[in-house]
């Protein structure tokens, strides 16, 4: 339990790292864009200073135009100039004003182009600061909130690491070891949808001699075929490597943890459950209680799987040991499906059976119905025919009063035969 804590909390964590990276890397893009708008705004406002400059040198010129103009017609002779001096000077300041105004106007007009330029860098900046803004105060949160994952994954670690050596320390007794093992065996069946007195049988034993065999678990097949389940796989060097910092000892408990795992296989295979059990596979399960138990063994012993299949040996873990019994609880469907399936032909052969037996009387009811029928018209014809002539009599003679002697009608239609050739009905 403290493992899968210890994991939703590395995820998380994992998870709060991985979107600060991407944080970060779209700080990182946005930057860029910054300093890509800050220097096509630098370039706008170099040209817009060369442009008004240029119109300033502009305006030098025409003063300098203006002025010369002024003294060449100063240095002409007044008496020449006398009369159209006045006139020339109007028409020179008007087309001095026509030239200004034309140069004012296309100022401002590029004025306003430039403004229409910088204006969507202008809003792009903008939105690029609140942008940044808000991927700040994002990673900030992501900080902070990786900082409390990091924090109560120290603690979770801590607390694990606390639970190990206690768990260690409680499984270094035999009995509590076994017990263990039992308990999370039967964890395994119940999370494979095996439960307890339907698909499963614990602690079954069988006698051979003198001795008895007791397997931990004997899982039911169908057909009656069962499959034996041993849980009393060795542990101990495994957890003395656990409490040893020295990495040349653990890796020696280790290695003595794959040879008792070994030993185990060849002590397992000797007692033959294959065949003190009917209808048993030639094979047993050892089941370890840990993934890490037997990768341990594995590491330090790659051929303990052939090892074990050359011995009938199949060595679970519980990832595997579901994985079985999964596919066991699929075949008990399969078998409950059948069996349903045989139930229900049952059922419609029976079914079709009685619904033929009833479509026999309703023939036999549509014929007696048909000879009420004959028989009320052959009535019908004998009172119309024979008794009421002479009844009628009385009433010519007057000797009978009241309503007139009603007519009967004799019956037209005959029941409707049944036609249907799956219900076997002949007439």
């Amino acid at each position: 339990e403290m493992l899968r804590v210890e994991s939703k909390g590395r995820s998380a964590a994992e998870a709060q790292l991985t979107r600060l990276e991407e944080t970060e890397r779209v700080v990182k893009e946005q930057r860029e864009l910054i300093l890509k708008l800050q220097v096509e705004n630098t370039e706008l406002k170099t040209k817009i200073a060369e442009e008004r400059k240029s119109i300033a040198k502009q305006m030098e010129l025409l003063e300098g135009a203006r002025q010369e103009l002024s003294a060449t017609f100063r240095a002409l002779s007044a008496e020449a100039l006398k009369s159209n001096n006045q006139s020339f000077l109007t028409l020179a300041k008007s087309i001095f004003e026509n030239f200004l105004k034309e140069a004012s106007q296309d100022l401002t007009q590029r004025q306003k182009s430039i403004d229409r330029l910088v204006e969507p860098i202008k809003s792009s900046l903008e939105r690029v600061d609140d942008r940044i803004k808000e991927l700040e105060k994002a990673r900030t949160e992501a900080y902070v909130s990786l900082l409390e994952q990091l924090k109560n994954v120290g603690e979770t670690q801590k607390q694990l690491h606390l639970e190990t050596a206690n768990l260690v320390k409680a499984l270094r007794m035999p009995a509590v070891r076994g017990r263990w093992g039992e308990i999370q065996l039967k964890r395994v069946v119940e999370i494979a949808g095996m439960v307890q007195y339907c698909d499963f049988i614990e602690q079954q034993s069988a006698r051979v001699g003198d001795s008895r065999l007791r397997p931990d678990m004997i899982i039911q097949l169908p057909n009656n075929r069962v499959i034996i389940v041993d849980a009393k796989a060795p542990l101990q060097a495994y957890l003395e490597s656990l409490e040893t910092d020295d990495e040349q000892r653990k890796q020696e408990k280790l290695k003595e943890h794959a040879k008792q795992i070994r030993t185990h296989i060849t002590m397992l295979s000797t007692k033959n459950y294959w065949q003190q059990f009917d209808r048993a596979p030639e094979f047993t399960v050892l089941f370890l209680p840990g993934e890490a138990f037997f990768s341990a063994a594995l590491e330090h012993d790659p051929t303990l799987i052939e090892f074990g299949v050359d011995k009938n040996i199949v060595i679970a873990t519980p990832t595997t040991l579901i994985a079985l019994l999964r596919a066991v609880a699929y075949g008990w469907k399969q078998e409950q499906l059948a069996s349903n399936a045989r139930i229900i032909s049952d059922l419609g052969k029976t079914l079709y059976e009685r619904i033929r037996i009833l479509a026999g009387h309703f023939s036999e009811l549509r014929k007696n119905l048909e000879r009420s029928v004959l028989a009320y018209n052959k009535t019908v014809r004998t009172l119309e025919n024979r008794v009421l002539v002479t009844a009628r009599k009385f009433k010519d003679l007057g000797s009978a009063t009241g309503a007139d002697i009603g007519v009967q009608e004799e019956i037209d239609e005959l029941p409707r035969a049944l036609k249907s050739p799956e219900l076997g009905v002949n007439d």
